[in-house]
């Protein structure tokens, strides 16, 4: 049975601050997994929505599907450890999340992915961030949503119930310890009205 987490109230706010980390909360998934928690993050997260479907070099990528290639249903960003983010407060919350988890992670947030979910159409497929580790290896993700709220759904590798949090408006999640390993998530294709939504991802480096 799916569960929920309560969404943030709607961003009025254009100043762009973040919230200090300690008000985090972690949930015990089982198995070593666990994710953080922390609601409207960032206040003024629909100016930075605005600015980023604006401004970013958004690109729209093809895949080869089976027998035929197909679009990629969202468009990406992608900035490695050497590139400027598109906005200083992004920098900011790097800084902040490799400061705050630096005794689990082990390393710095070092590169943003960026996911622009259009509208109820646009998804991503059950997966885990696994690309440049082994697989006993552990990794973390941290997720900055700005936008309007759309669903992430985890579950269980091994079967179990799913778990669904709507995301936006400047709510962070962090996946951390075997989360990779022992779940798989996903942003579902919604058939209710939508919004858009733009997710960052912060990784260590080499982990896509």
């Amino acid at each position: 049975m799916a569960m929920h987490l309560q969404g943030s109230l709607f961003d009025q706010s254009d100043d762009l601050r973040l919230a200090p980390l300690d008000g985090i909360r972690r949930r015990e998934l089982g198995a070593g997994a666990w994710i953080d928690l922390l609601p409207g993050w960032l206040t003024g997260a629909d100016e930075l929505f605005a600015r980023l479907a604006e401004e970013v070099p958004w690109l729209a990528e093809r895949r080869q599907m089976y027998e035929q290639v197909v679009d990629v249903p969202r468009l990406l960003a992608y900035y490695g450890a050497d590139d400027a983010l598109p906005h200083p407060v992004l920098a900011e919350a790097r800084a902040a999340l490799t400061a705050h988890y630096a005794a689990e992670l082990g390393e710095p947030f070092a590169t943003a992915g960026l996911c622009y979910y259009r509208d109820g159409r646009d998804s991503v497929a059950w997966h885990g961030d696994r690309i440049g580790r082994g697989a006993r290896e552990n990794t973390m993700v941290a997720i900055l949503s700005v936008g309007d709220p759309r669903d992430l759904a985890l579950r269980p590798r091994r079967g179990g119930d799913s778990l669904r949090f709507p995301l936006g408006h400047g709510d962070l999640i962090v996946m951390g310890g075997s989360c990779q390993r022992t779940w798989d998530h996903a942003v579902p294709k919604s058939t209710r009205a939508v919004g858009p939504r733009i997710s960052i991802q912060f990784r260590p480096q080499g982990v896509r």
